[in-house]
């Protein structure tokens, strides 16, 4: 018995590759439903995991404002946040959309710092009510392992030119002039993260240590600070942009099926990664 489990085990080893491979071609034509693809006329668009390149999701953002098909958008946001340019371009993008048909944007798990960021020109912010929302902060952070270096009996040889070239450093302690260069640094961002919420959500800046100052709230806290509109499930997401989309048969887009087939595979991975995610830059955590 142990010798055929063997040679089966075996047998899996040396044609995976081609199993694989036929998974993955089942998947693409397998029967799909008898909905067509054009027919569809709201789309959900998914942010999850780190933020660390918009890319993919600007392309569906894009497609969804030239696609006259589509007359709403669910953007389902479940993300820790992450750098700041990409964060920036995803919320701008959705500021662009918004202005061609109406977009929600629906915290389905976090929707914090850089993710929140990319959500608030949504027409709408409905958040789950178990959801995390806000850390409207900037975080910038490095190892200083300079004893480490010591220990191992490990030097440093630098050139430079410009006196904040060196600063983030993590082979020593920074100097107080850097680590001031890099607290202008976030401080911008962070102005500039707390100007773009209030414009967005109608907010004053004055009253940024309410609402910012990186406070992490539950939706109904979220709510009454102003950061979201209203508490409730997808289901409820989902009827509201129904109703602003004005849609009397709603369609929603079906992904494509490789799309999808790969999504499901690597959504365990990156979450189990986005909490080890940490760099010298300036992010949206």
């Amino acid at each position: 018995m142990f010798s055929n489990i063997g040679k089966m085990i075996k047998w899996i080893g040396d044609h995976f590759k081609g199993m694989l491979f036929l998974l993955i071609v089942w998947v693409v034509f397998m029967p799909s439903s008898t909905e067509s693809i054009e027919s569809a006329n709201l789309q959900e668009i998914t942010l999850s995991g780190p933020i660390m390149s918009a890319d993919k999701i600007l392309k569906e953002i894009e497609a969804a404002q030239k696609n006259k098909s589509i007359k709403g958008v669910l953007l389902n946001v479940n993300s820790p946040g992450g750098a700041v340019p990409p964060s920036i371009e995803i919320a701008y993008a959705i500021r662009e959309l918004q202005k061609h048909k109406p977009v929600i944007a629906y915290a389905s798990g976090v929707m914090a710092s850089g993710s929140y960021y990319s959500s608030i020109y949504a027409q709408k912010i409905i958040a789950n009510p178990g959801s995390i929302v806000g850390s409207i902060g900037v975080i910038m952070e490095s190892a200083n392992i300079k004893k480490l270096m010591d220990t191992i009996g490990v030097e440093t040889q630098i050139v430079k030119q410009g006196t904040y070239k060196e600063a983030g450093t993590p082979t020593r302690k920074w100097t107080k002039a850097e680590r001031a260069e890099l607290e202008r640094l976030t401080k911008d961002t962070y102005d500039l993260f707390v100007s773009d919420v209030a414009k967005a959500r109608g907010l004053k800046v004055a009253d940024a240590k309410a609402y910012a100052d990186a406070h992490i709230f539950s939706s109904k806290r979220a709510k009454e600070a102003g950061l979201i509109d209203e508490i409730g499930v997808k289901s409820k997401a989902r009827k509201e942009l129904i109703t602003l989309a004005k849609v009397e048969k709603p369609v929603w887009k079906k992904k494509d099926k490789l799309e999808s087939f790969m999504e499901e595979l690597s959504t365990k991975s990156i979450l189990k990664i986005q909490n080890y995610f940490y760099g010298l830059k300036a992010s949206l955590y």
